[in-house]
């Protein structure tokens, strides 16, 4: 629901939100407010550690639910280990929060049917991520061999109903790093849906308009794909423009201008396929800004800003709850979340940087100003 409302005209003062303690300028004349279903975040890094303890909160003060990512050292490879790192989430938020962690497994060649079972019975584990080996942060653990030794594992995913959530490049290095996601659904995602048309895939944060139209092409219910904010908002420029940015890096990496209007056009139709995964993956600012940085952008204090940010812009605000907050929990076969958020359009300021025990993050859109800020009910 979208409400425009309409103050007297005052000089702007700053207060903080009850998400995150960002500054923000209330402003008096009119504003706009869009009330949402709390939205979930379908693919998130958390890490481990004091990074966990640091950065938890910043989702779980925005979403209800988040799929968390598997790539830890050692790999969550087994439901008794997804169980325990599912535990130590939520320690760190120390009953603070409703925030519900649903965890997977770290698919590898050596993964068996049996452990797609357990995995299903326990309830806390809600997809298997393949990463192609050698892909992206912590996947040299990662497949080398889909179609051979995972064969029987992706079968009774199958029968479990349990949905492969993908990393969606090849690993060639005579492949193109632009052209890795397009080869990828040539090379692997077109034969695995041809050989098994019921498993349920997700095409992890689609980054061309290849991706878009594979994942149309598809039948709905089967093969969805998450977006994330900075491939929504950035190109392939944003890696250089005054100098090499990396805090922009990430895998996969930003693309053409052409393929963000791509992935922009398919999120703002209202496509049930499509749905909101940050893919938030933080690292400290020593491991980004080094000689070999990380790949990973920190987004989650600003990611349902700037989501709003895309759709206003596109003119389709009325789209904006059912991407962040029904298409997701409609693939998993989930509830959706009754309790509201409300995003209200009044300027904040991001923060340059968020310290915590043994260093600092630099967040997305750092020092910069946002339009639209995120509000749960007191």
């Amino acid at each position: 629901m979208i409400k425009t409302l309409a103050f007297p005209s005052r000089p702007s003062v700053s207060y903080k939100s009850n998400i995150g303690g960002f500054k923000r300028f209330k402003s008096y004349g009119t504003r706009m407010e869009l009330s949402i279903a709390q939205p979930d975040d379908w693919h998130l890094h958390l890490r481990d550690g004091e990074l966990l303890e640091a950065v938890v909160s910043h989702s779980a003060k925005q979403f209800g639910r988040a799929i968390i990512m598997p790539n830890l050292r050692p790999p969550v490879t087994t439901t008794a280990a997804a169980v325990a790192y599912r535990d130590t989430i939520l320690k760190a938020l120390q009953g603070n929060t409703d925030f519900t962690p649903l965890m997977t497994l770290y698919l590898t060649d050596k993964t068996s049917p049996q452990e797609i079972k357990l995995a299903r019975e326990s309830g806390a584990v809600y997809g298997v991520k393949l990463y192609p080996a050698g892909a992206t942060t912590n996947s040299q653990d990662g497949v080398t061999d889909l179609f051979g030794k995972c064969l029987p594992v992706l079968e009774e995913m199958v029968n479990q109903d349990m949905p492969l959530l993908v990393h969606g490049e090849v690993t060639d290095p005579e492949i193109d790093i632009f052209d890795r996601e397009r080869v990828f659904i040539d090379r692997i995602l077109k034969p695995l849906i041809q050989k098994l048309p019921k498993l349920k895939v997700v095409m992890e944060h689609v980054t061309t308009m290849d991706a878009v139209k594979f994942v149309e092409s598809c039948e709905e219910g089967c093969v969805a794909a998450t977006v994330t904010p900075q491939h929504l908002l950035l190109n392939r420029n944003s890696l250089f423009q005054g100098g090499l940015q990396p805090h922009n890096y990430c895998l996969p990496v930003l693309k053409r201008e052409t393929h963000r209007q791509a992935i922009v056009a398919a999120v703002t139709s209202g496509n049930r396929r499509f749905f909101l995964g940050t893919d938030s993956a933080p690292h400290d600012r020593l491991r980004k800004e080094c000689a070999c940085g990380c790949a990973g952008v920190y987004n989650s204090p600003v990611a349902l800003s700037i989501y709003a940010k895309v759709f206003e812009e596109a003119g389709a605000l009325d789209k904006l709850e059912a991407f962040t907050s029904f298409n997701g929990p409609d693939f998993y076969g989930l509830p959706r979340n009754t309790r509201k958020i409300t995003l209200k359009k009044t300027p904040w300021k991001v923060p340059e940087s968020y310290s915590y025990a043994s260093g600092s993050l630099v967040p997305m859109s750092a020092g910069e100003s946002l339009e639209w800020l995120p509000c749960l009910p007191c």
